[in-house]
């Protein structure tokens, strides 16, 4: 009990505190401290990649005036997908943004190859189209529309691959049945630069895609 009021109070006190437009500033710390500490704890930078590929693909394409009313699901909302929410053509769609292992990129001739990890943060329950409630990580098939691999990994840029959900592989894990594999993703992808099938560097076709099919 003692803990969980500590915790309480730790919380919202943090969530209270007026910052600056300098966060480092306020937090007391040079950005050499600070990219000392993402730099040794591996943790700390893939959610701070995250978050940054996040920004990075809302500033490099959904600046496009194709693209309105831009929303973002909360974070802490285990019943809605979505790093953002967009409406195309009067259509509104739900992108994942999500990054490369680096620890799985290398160089394979005149290509890039690695992997991404395109799962749910913890485990919870879902219901797939049977009715059927399965404790999963896996995302389901339809959960989303499009999701936007950042490369950062490759090259140190910021592109995007980009692939429709329905075209995304499922999972082989002997966890599930025949019928639960069919609509649940593969918790893992192979992403190759220049991308291959089903990955693509422009998104707008794929949206175009999407819209034929509803």
């Amino acid at each position: 009990m003692l803990i969980s009021i500590l915790v309480n109070f730790l919380v919202y006190n943090v969530e209270n505190i007026t910052m600056s437009n300098n966060i480092l500033q306020d937090w007391g710390i040079s950005v050499e401290e600070f990219s000392k500490l993402v730099i040794e704890n591996p943790s700390l930078r893939g959610m701070i990649l995250g978050y940054v590929a996040e920004f990075q693909f809302e500033k490099n394409w959904l600046s496009n005036p194709k693209i309105s009313d831009i929303s973002k699901t909360d974070d802490h909302d285990r019943k809605q997908k979505g790093d953002r929410n967009i409406r195309y053509k009067n259509k509104r769609f739900i992108i994942e943004v999500k990054s490369l292992q680096t620890n799985t990129v290398k160089r394979v001739d005149d290509s890039w190859v690695g992997k991404t990890q395109i799962d749910a943060s913890d485990n919870r329950e879902v219901k797939l189209p049977s009715g059927e409630i399965v404790k999963t990580t896996c995302l389901v098939v339809g959960e989303f529309d499009l999701v936007a691999i950042n490369l950062f990994a490759f090259s140190g840029e910021w592109v995007f691959a980009f692939a429709k959900n329905s075209d995304l592989p499922r999972t082989k894990s002997n966890k599930y049945t025949d019928d639960q594999k069919k609509h649940l993703l593969a918790t893992t992808a192979t992403v190759s630069y220049p991308p291959q099938p089903p990955f693509f560097l422009d998104p707008f076709p794929l949206l175009d895609e999407l819209l034929e099919e509803r």
